[in-house]
């Protein structure tokens, strides 16, 4: 026990970004424990779109979407969901609602609006497109 204690006092720089790590990760845990939008999987994704009929929504740039996008997903920019010009949506607040970027982590602020406007059900593809491509997946190309 006394060489961890001699080990912290003679890096306190290293010691501090230890500590700095694990309050991020304790905080992030607990951050999506308690959020009202859940990641899913690519798996996840295709139970819900088969059996609830949800809506997968795109967030990406035009140009990403065209390259390739999840079957039946509908292409929204972020700017148009933080206006909340969802045309179209207006009917699904009760229905699930998938939000998909490139990597999973700018659709959790998208999909935090969304919930805010009144939809239910809102979940985020964790991981995003790469997830989906690299599972080998379906994509549509325009």
């Amino acid at each position: 026990m006394q060489q961890y204690i001699d080990f912290l006092s003679n890096h306190p720089y290293l010691t501090a970004a230890w500590v700095a790590l694990f309050l991020a990760l304790v905080v992030s845990w607990v951050k999506s424990l308690t959020s009202s939008v859940k990641q899913i999987t690519p798996t996840q994704l295709t139970l819900l779109v088969n059996r609830e009929d949800a809506t997968v929504i795109d967030i990406r740039a035009e140009a990403d979407f065209k390259k390739g996008h999840i079957t039946g997903a509908r292409h929204l920019s972020a700017e148009q969901i933080n206006t909340q010009a969802t045309t179209g949506l207006e009917n699904k607040k009760d229905a699930p609602i998938i939000v998909v970027c490139q990597a999973g982590m700018s659709a959790q602020g998208v999909a935090a609006k969304l919930n805010k406007q009144g939809f239910a059900k809102v979940f985020v593809l964790q991981g995003g497109m790469n997830t989906w491509t690299g599972a080998n997946l379906p994509v549509v190309k325009k």
